[in-house]
């Protein structure tokens, strides 16, 4: 534990990707961890048998972060097992991109909904808690296409955006209550979501990345669980990208 004390966290969309990654250092950390999935709950289930095996302490509660009523039950089910939420890992999100030329209402409203609402929901749900605890962390994984925009992702982008005054404002809110609310913004990384992106796609992306390549899951989890380390009590309102350099 690095003499860190050990608390009860949450990771939404933690049953693959930057969430699976992040929730597995967390345990390794000492830390009991709730794997939130939505539509993938035998991935979550995997994350939670590899957390145990490895001597951890975890479980899987399913539930949408999109709709209210499904986020704050699952939020109940997980301090059900492990007690107040005292770290919130707001990792879950959707794509669904298109030319605005061509965007339906629902891929924005979907996407915005899924992206920002879900991490209002979630934040708003557990921040009383940690306010009367005097400590808490929040993350919110934000993108660096919320930085530099993207040719066919105003909605991605704008809800990404979002999520950065959401973060500054509530880290100004809560900063004397021990409490730190940062976001990290991966850039290109290896996860299903860019699996599904054309050798002509990759590409071009390439040509964006200084680095010349995405990167891993395992490459962002670790700044993520750094920002609940005591260490890290003094970063807060802070936007730090992961992302082989794409948005300099």
């Amino acid at each position: 534990m690095n003499g860190n004390t050990a608390r009860s966290a949450l990771v939404t969309g933690g049953s693959r990707g930057i969430g699976r990654a992040t929730a597995i250092r967390l345990a390794a950390n000492g830390h009991r961890v709730a794997v939130n999935y939505n539509t993938h709950p035998d991935e979550a289930k995997m994350v939670v048998e590899e957390i145990r095996a490895a001597g951890g302490t975890a479980v899987a509660v399913g539930g949408n972060i999109a709709e209210k009523t499904s986020a704050v039950s699952m939020i109940e089910a997980a301090e059900a097992e492990h007690g107040p939420i005292e770290i919130l890992i707001n990792n879950a999100g959707v794509i669904s991109d298109s030319l605005l030329l061509r965007m339906k209402d629902e891929q924005f409203e979907h996407t915005m909904q899924t992206n920002m609402f879900g991490t209002y929901y979630c934040t708003h749900r557990v921040l009383p808690g940690m306010v009367r605890a005097r400590w808490g962390r929040i993350i919110n994984i934000s993108s660096v296409v919320g930085m530099r925009g993207n040719i066919g992702q105003s909605n991605y982008s704008a809800s990404k955006a979002a999520v950065f005054g959401f973060t500054q404002s509530i880290a100004k809110e809560v900063a004397t209550r021990n409490i730190t609310v940062n976001a990290v913004c991966p850039g290109y990384i290896t996860t299903a979501t860019s699996a599904a992106i054309s050798d002509k796609q990759k590409q071009t992306v390439m040509t964006w990345i200084p680095q010349g390549r995405f990167g891993e899951p395992d490459e962002v989890a670790p700044m993520i669980v750094f920002l609940t380390t005591d260490e890290a009590q003094y970063i807060t309102g802070d936007i730090i990208r992961v992302d082989g350099g794409m948005a300099i």
